[in-house]
């Protein structure tokens, strides 16, 4: 019987699978032939996945000689779920006390290579209709959460994803176009440790983001107030500011955020 490339890959990736879901039951390890005999694969076929496993930490040595069991590497790949899944339900309770507390529009966003993604959303009584949605992506150059976790990229990352000598497209007549004026932007975000947007996504709304940072120390996501340019104020920009500032800076000490250590 002959086999797609993509079926062997397929079916690959089940038996891979399959190897983490029987190691899990057996965490002293089992040998090459009691994969084999258990999965009814080959012994070869089992040998490879195995050897690649253990090769990328996936799969350690077991207790007795010449045996397997799972590896470091699942585990910061869980402890990375983890992460996400803090993130998330602490977010979504930062976001709604945020808006309470103002009465706005409030974003919960992480950077998605060129694009932000809303993760969580709390709208404000009296709100402008936005193109927001929870699991809605955005060019990231455009809006106030998107600058802020830009601003954490190295300058490498930031040329791949926006060469200096490709303009970015408008989405509104007040979006950064220039490759260069956004490195600007950037640098003045880092300096000052919030973002604004106005205009530069939504046509009459303008937004402040702070960002959020986790347990490791390295930026997150960032939250985001919307208003309607018509109240955006100077001493409400600065009321908002620091409601803001202190809701992303709650949500980072909850993930585990402690400013100042090495």
């Amino acid at each position: 019987m002959h086999h797609s490339g993509q079926a062997e890959g397929v079916k690959s990736a089940a038996r891979v699978l399959d190897i983490f879901e029987l190691l899990a039951q057996h965490p002293d390890g089992l040998s090459l032939s009691a994969v084999a005999a258990e999965l009814a694969i080959p012994k070869s076929s089992a040998h490879g996945l195995l050897t690649t496993l253990l090769s990328r930490d996936y799969l350690r040595a077991g207790r007795h000689d010449r045996t397997y069991r799972l590896g470091a590497r699942l585990f910061e790949l869980g402890s990375h779920y983890i992460a996400g899944a803090d993130l998330l339900t602490e977010g979504q309770e930062v976001v709604r006390a945020t808006a309470r507390a103002c009465d706005e529009t409030v974003h919960l966003a992480i950077l998605d290579g060129d694009e932000v993604l809303y993760i969580a959303k709390e709208e404000g009584t009296n709100t402008v209709r936005m193109v927001s949605a929870v699991g809605k992506r955005f060019p990231a150059y455009a809006t106030g959460v998107g600058k802020m976790l830009l601003a954490a990229l190295p300058a490498a990352a930031l040329d791949s994803l926006y060469p200096r000598d490709r303009p970015l497209a408008a989405i509104t007549p007040q979006t950064i176009t220039d490759p260069l004026a956004l490195r600007q932007e950037l640098a003045a975000t880092r300096q000052r440790g919030y973002a604004t947007d106005c205009e530069e996504s939504t046509p009459g709304l303008c937004c402040i983001a702070a960002p959020v940072f986790g347990g490791d120390g390295a930026m997150t996501a960032a939250i985001s107030v919307s208003v309607p340019s018509v109240r955006f104020s100077a001493e409400r920009q600065a009321l908002l500011r620091r409601l803001v500032q202190q809701g992303a800076d709650q949500l980072s000490h909850t993930l585990g955020y402690h400013p100042g250590e090495p």
